[in-house]
């Protein structure tokens, strides 16, 4: 334990998701021995970011503008929309340059032990930009793992009866990945995603 503004800084910098104590400290002793110009870039870029960013009116996406760029692009296609749990799933994919569609974030996955269920999710959005009838297509790109399952899954029933077509990423071996050190789940969703070769 240390005292004053150091402590108070390694308790605040610990709040933040994914970091643990020492690496709050690490990151604490590393701004004190920081030149003065250095930590004061980084305050107001924290300041600036929480004056002038916002998430998007209309997807979720992080946004400068009432609209994200993405839901002002005319260009992209109005009747694709890939849900993702978070922001920055939405910049994974557009590195991709595959998907040419439009965006909704939910802000999280179901998690019934942290607390959070589909009314914590921004569901309610999602199926109130479906009313006008312009989608046809949702892809569920949710994480992989046993919330983003159930996200998925909960999300298909609450679609299926409007008439949508409701895909759900592919997941399985990465490129240049050897079978040998593949897990159990990864090489069963692999063999359940199998597709033809002709």
């Amino acid at each position: 334990m240390y005292e004053g503004a150091l402590q108070d800084l390694i308790d605040e910098l610990g709040r933040l998701p994914g970091i643990g104590p020492k690496s709050a400290q690490r990151m604490a002793f590393h701004l004190l021995s920081s030149e003065p110009a250095d930590v004061r870039r980084l305050a107001e870029a924290l300041m600036t970011l929480k004056l002038k960013a916002r998430f998007c009116d209309i997807c979720g996406n992080v946004s400068e503008e009432p609209q994200c760029r993405i839901c002002q692009d005319p260009r992209r296609d109005p009747a694709l929309i890939c849900v993702v749990e978070e922001a920055k799933d939405v910049v994974a994919i557009e590195r991709t340059r595959e998907f040419r569609g439009r965006y909704h974030v939910l802000g999280g996955a179901i998690s019934p032990l942290d607390g959070i269920g589909p009314e914590q999710l921004r569901v309610r959005e999602l199926l109130r930009r479906l009313e006008d009838g312009v989608v046809t297509e949702i892809i569920l790109a949710t994480d992989p793992n046993i919330e983003g399952d159930a996200t998925a899954a909960y999300l298909s029933r609450q679609l299926r009866p409007l008439g949508l077509t409701v895909t759900r990423l592919a997941s399985g071996l990465p490129v240049g990945g050897d079978l040998e050190y593949a897990d159990e789940v990864t090489l069963g969703r692999a063999f359940a995603g199998r597709r033809s070769t002709g």
